[in-house]
């Protein structure tokens, strides 16, 4: 039966302001039954949005009906701060956090809120600028599981090892997009209880979404004619989605008729897998208050271009050379896949960032003037990456945040600021080189690498470290290049069954410039005592 046929589905398409309040009564029963059911624990997912919002609020509503000596099962509140969230409704976020937390203790509500952050090692910042990880794109999207997945996958996993198992609540609707529709439809298929559907990513625990078959305009109705239990100003949320619609308009919802405010997304600032960040943008261009969120605006724009080759390295982030065919005006073309960012790239990153947020200090509102785009804890794992990981020991990053801030950099780390080598080593190293940049760098690593060893009783691994050094390191771009090429041909000549190419190949692989010299056989011999003319 199609959409249109299902006169369930099509009387939930036109239902009345009547209809719906019955139906926020029929599933306040509802949420009240499945509470008092088992004593399985909630997982509540709020991100402050106007669907997480309706459905604490009716969870709330509904639980506050029973009698106190009933509210025995706590129900977990969590919202995971990314980082990089829309400051403004970031901090809209956490007060209303406070605020949830105070009004269940007034109110004797088994409800407990949490604010989850990713581990600092996946934060978004770490993997741009310590570890040098391209602007995220659809193809190469590495940021939405460590920072939005991870987190609440792991408190919900903490939940199911202590209870067993776990009831994650979503504000999932089926009217946000086809595929989300098509999505929940599948999983209702598999449903092992009323109402409940299985958890695709975790075990042992059951997803429940109670506004599932809600419009966005009954959403907002619900918002704007049922008062928000725990204080925060619904009506104040309201006016952040319409400050963040182009055309600044929301019309106040009267009935389920009227247009509803609310296709507008809060997302990570920094994102560059949309165009643009329409929400943030609209906020600025709505409301002259809001201008201090220019510097993130301006920094977005420079991050997000498509065509970066040329801020990153040849070689992929563990240091090898690896080839794509791309189709390049029409024809077949083999180069290197780019990997992370340059160290002066990276570097001109943090610089930037750190820019953006002494600006918006100076020109935040004065409830705001601490807001943080980057901690202290990123700060000194980019640090210790640079140092321990990239073995870049002219240790940049105090010196760029006090050029900036005009503060010192105070790392957290115990004994962050005691090393044997530092920028004075740094700088003799790159007078040696001749600013070679592909020989400092593998003296910096074979340096690097032996202090590293020193202070160990038994120093097992050091060969195969100082291996691995000349391995990505001891080769120019156009040497290196040419040399996975070589493999590359190596490979299609084995794959092909060619010998003489495989011989060829293989020579010019091993042997270098000394397999093409017009003498005799080529010999080690001949290699070692090679004269040049």
């Amino acid at each position: 039966m199609t959409k249109k046929e299902n006169p369930k589905d099509q009387n939930k398409e036109n239902r009345k302001v009547a209809d719906f309040v019955e139906d926020i009564q029929i599933l306040s029963k509802e949420i009240r039954e499945l509470y008092c059911f088992d004593q399985i624990p909630w997982v509540l997912g709020y991100s402050g949005g106007k669907d997480s919002t309706a459905t604490l609020q009716l969870v709330w509503n509904a639980i506050a009906e029973l009698p106190p000596e009933k509210r025995t099962k706590t129900i977990h509140i969590i919202t995971t701060d990314t980082g990089v969230e829309n400051p403004y409704v970031s901090n809209w976020v956490r007060n209303s956090h406070q605020k949830i937390e105070l009004a269940a203790i007034e109110q004797d509500m088994p409800v407990k809120p949490h604010m989850l952050e990713p581990e600092v090692q996946e934060t978004f910042w770490v993997g741009l600028i310590g570890k040098g990880y391209p602007a995220p794109r659809q193809k190469f999207r590495w940021c939405t599981g460590r920072l939005k997945i991870n987190p609440s996958n792991r408190f919900i996993r903490d939940v199911v090892r202590s209870n067993g198992e776990a009831i994650v609540i979503l504000g999932i609707r089926k009217a946000e997009s086809a595929t989300r529709a098509a999505t929940m439809k599948k999983l209702e298929e598999k449903r092992v209880r009323d109402r409940l559907s299985p958890n695709a990513n975790l075990l042992n625990s059951l997803v429940y979404s109670p506004i599932e078959d809600w419009r966005t305009d009954e959403v907002w109705l619900y918002l704007m004619q049922w008062q928000n239990p725990w204080g925060h100003s619904n009506e104040e949320l309201f006016k952040m989605y319409r400050e963040s619609t182009a055309d600044n308009e929301c019309p106040l919802v009267v009935d389920t008729s009227t247009p509803s405010c609310g296709s507008s997304r809060f997302g990570c600032w920094v994102c560059t897998l949309v165009d643009r960040d329409k929400s943030l943008n609209a906020m600025i261009q709505n409301n002259e208050e809001k201008e201090w969120l220019q510097p993130i605006v301006d920094f977005r724009r420079e991050l997000d271009i498509e065509n970066d080759r040329e801020k990153r390295d040849f070689r992929r982030l563990k240091g090898e050379v690896q080839l794509f065919e791309r189709n390049l005006n029409g024809e077949k073309s083999i180069e290197p896949i780019p990997g992370p960012y340059t160290k002066y790239w990276r570097e001109y990153w943090l610089r930037k960032l750190l820019t953006a947020q002494t600006e918006m200090r100076q020109n935040a509102p004065e409830n705001m003037r601490d807001i943080t785009l980057i901690s202290l804890e990123e700060l000194s794992e980019i640090r210790r990456i640079w140092l321990e990981e990239k073995h870049e020991f002219d240790d940049s990053l105090p010196r760029i945040y006090k050029e900036v801030t005009g503060e010192e950099f105070r790392d957290p780390r115990p004994g962050a600021d005691y090393s044997l080598l530092g920028s004075d080593e740094w700088g003799v190293l790159e007078e040696i080189c001749e600013h070679d940049a592909m020989h400092l760098e593998l003296m910096a690593k074979l340096l690097d690498t032996e202090r590293q060893f020193r202070k160990k009783t038994r120093r097992v691994g050091i060969y195969e470290s100082l291996e691995k050094c000349f391995d990505s390191s001891s080769r120019s771009p156009e040497e290196a290049i040419k040399n996975a090429h070589l493999k590359r041909d190596l490979r299609e000549a084995v794959s092909e069954g060619d010998v003489a190419k495989f011989k060829e190949k293989f020579q010019q692989l091993t042997l270098g410039d000394a397999a093409n010299e017009d003498t005799k056989p080529v010999n080690w011999g001949s290699v070692k005592f090679k004269k040049h003319k």
